[in-house]
């Protein structure tokens, strides 16, 4: 996959490109379907699958307290969008001189001058110009005019119980993390939500118990709710089936609030390793023992638990508490 850094570096057009424009935060499965579309306009007319996404969320310039937390930092979204069958990604740079284009002005100076497309493939939702105030029938008005057909993608919709559908985008999603339900959000996602970063000094309390955790240092992403997780760390490319902990520590006193992955059958220092956390889902909440050793007898259980889960490659049904 190609990428360019910035919309001023596109020159010339693409010829016969498909393009898609969003934030793609997550590259969920509502994306995922986007892009599969495109790359089936992609095969007749012999182009590239373009996609024009935004460094930082617009919202970050425009109206910062409305920003939303990230589901993936800009490495990890153009990765995903690879995965997903983007060709080429322009990442153009957020500022007042691109958001503040009227949307007439957007489909003009950018999408055609710069790419010039054959087609775009957008979702419902999709808004662009000044204010969002663009929508996918001025686009696909206006892009008549230059040849280019407008396709407009039902969104995704995912039945998980009986009578209980979501409806998946990125602020669902993040409803799901903030509530622990990461089960949920990789039903949405097409994969486990990832935690990314380096592994950092800790306080060596783990080491201290017989549980030794690997510390892990999130810079621009949305942490789950606190708790304890069944997942998978990824380390030197090596997966390993881990409890993951989210919290203060209150056992021991309220402290910082910690990402911790206990990596079973593991021995090694991780010390400014990058390490990956997979989310499976959620095995209990944090909780305050009366004693250090009940807190050491209820990690045993907890290691239990993640081998039983995890171990086998077959999950078992999440726990009613997990799915609360």
């Amino acid at each position: 996959m190609k990428i360019i850094q910035g919309i001023e570096a596109v020159a010339p057009p693409f010829p016969q490109s498909v393009l898609s424009i969003g934030n793609f935060d997550g590259v969920h499965r509502a994306h995922q379907q986007l892009l599969a579309q495109a790359g089936l306009f992609a095969a007749n007319t012999g182009g590239p699958v373009v996609v024009l996404t935004f460094e930082p969320h617009p919202l970050v310039v425009v109206r910062p307290e409305k920003a939303p937390p990230r589901l993936s930092p800009a490495q990890e979204k153009l990765r995903y969008l690879a995965e997903a069958g983007a060709d080429v990604v322009v990442v153009a740079r957020s500022d007042h001189a691109l958001l503040d284009l009227e949307a007439e002005a957007f489909i003009h100076e950018v999408i055609r001058e710069r790419f010039n497309p054959t087609h775009i493939v957008e979702g419902p939702s999709f808004g662009f110009g000044k204010g969002r105030k663009g929508n996918p029938e001025l686009l696909r008005d206006v892009a008549a005019g230059f040849g280019c057909e407008v396709h407009i993608v039902d969104p995704v919709t995912l039945q998980v119980t009986e009578g209980e559908t979501l409806l998946v985008s990125s602020s669902l999603i993040r409803g799901l993390i903030i509530q622990g339900k990461v089960h949920r959000a990789a039903l949405c996602l097409g994969r486990p939500y990832t935690l990314v970063g380096t592994v950092g000094e800790g306080v060596r309390r783990g080491r201290t118990i017989g549980f030794p955790t690997a510390n892990l240092e999130v810079e621009d992403q949305l942490i789950p709710a606190d708790g304890v997780y069944a997942g998978r760390s990824i380390v030197r490319d090596t997966l390993h089936l881990s409890a993951i902990s989210i919290g203060s520590a209150p056992t021991f006193g309220e402290g910082d609030r910690q990402v911790e992955a206990y990596l079973l059958d593991f021995d090694g220092d991780l010390y400014g390793e990058p390490l990956r956390l997979e989310f499976d889902r959620l095995l209990r909440p944090q909780r305050t023992y009366d004693s250090p050793e009940a807190l050491i007898d209820q990690i045993r259980r907890d290691v239990q638990a993640v081998r039983r889960l995890l171990g086998t490659g077959v999950p078992d049904t999440p726990s009613a508490e997990a799915q609360a």
